[in-house]
């Protein structure tokens, strides 16, 4: 019974959540190094965000690298290499992980999306586009560093969140892809996430070094959205292969996933969210991929 109730409650907030989104919302979420916990966050972010009622999917476009699966102990049998050889569909490649999260693994099949005729991309276009809709969020985990694909995912995406740490190598490669996005000339909404302080004030004086030198050389502002403290369980949760959220929903840095998943919340709603959901999003990738 109380599976069922809880069950229930899950979908009221969806229903109710729903009216506050008005079309999925995709994010890529990078950092300009690994080691910096990138996809640990994406993927207990994600978590968060759906326990608060909200629809999450999660898209590994990290080549080569790809590790959202390892993160759950999970191998999916197919990926979007089965997608894009047409050997299956959107639907049969998206997968189930803990507390029921949808995600798609990506493996080396994005390497392959630079490659792609006229025609195979209008079909990537449409499989890609059922998804509208049918989640809140898409959330790209890309790759770390400024690969040719992860590019074009951050110029496509509605958001952008770059993953630093207090670690001075980590915060000159978090301004180093800002700043080579907008040299582009791209309107890219970027927000920073600060993984593995000590303190709050760690994490500020982190996020203020990034963004004052943006807002100094770029005139640009790029708001902080939270920091996720440095903690024993997360390595835990990793060799458990259990998201630390779920492992240990207690510890200091599952109580910062959650103030940070409500900052990113606050500015949700159907009013703001001007983007034209995932039909936008693929009319700018397939003229980046062009």
């Amino acid at each position: 019974m109380s599976d069922q109730a809880q069950s229930l409650r899950n979908l009221m907030r969806s229903r109710e959540t729903a009216e506050r989104v008005a079309d999925t919302k995709v994010i890529t979420v990078t950092s300009g190094k690994g080691g910096v916990g990138k996809s640990n966050f994406t993927l207990n972010f994600a978590l968060t965000l759906q326990a608060k009622g909200y629809r999450v999917l999660v898209f590994d476009a990290d080549i080569g690298l790809a590790n959202i699966d390892v993160l759950m102990g999970i191998s999916p049998k197919y990926n979007l290499y089965h997608l894009l050889k047409k050997e299956k569909t959107i639907w049969e490649i998206v997968h189930r992980g803990y507390r029921d999260l949808q995600f798609i693994a990506g493996g080396s099949g994005f390497s392959d999306l630079i490659r792609l005729s006229e025609q195979d991309l209008d079909y990537f276009a449409q499989q890609i586009g059922e998804l509208s809709g049918h989640t809140d969020f898409i959330i790209f985990d890309t790759g770390a560093g400024l690969s040719k694909e992860t590019l074009k995912f951050i110029l496509a995406a509605h958001e952008a969140i770059v993953v630093t740490t207090p670690e001075p190598t980590s915060i000159t490669d978090a301004y180093a892809i800002i700043k080579m996005v907008y040299n582009m000339e791209h309107d890219v909404r970027f927000r920073l996430v600060v993984n593995r302080v000590a303190d709050d004030r760690e994490g500020k004086q982190t996020a203020d070094k990034i963004s004052l030198v943006a807002k100094q050389f770029l005139h640009l502002d790029i708001p902080t959205l939270g920091y996720v403290y440095d903690d024993a369980n997360v390595s835990k949760a990793v060799k458990r292969q259990v998201p630390f959220t779920i492992a240990y929903p207690y510890c200091s840095a599952s109580k910062s996933i959650h103030i940070l998943a409500d900052q990113f919340l606050s500015g949700q709603t159907a009013k703001e969210q001007t983007a034209s959901g995932v039909k936008g999003f693929l009319n700018k990738m397939i003229q980046l991929l062009k």
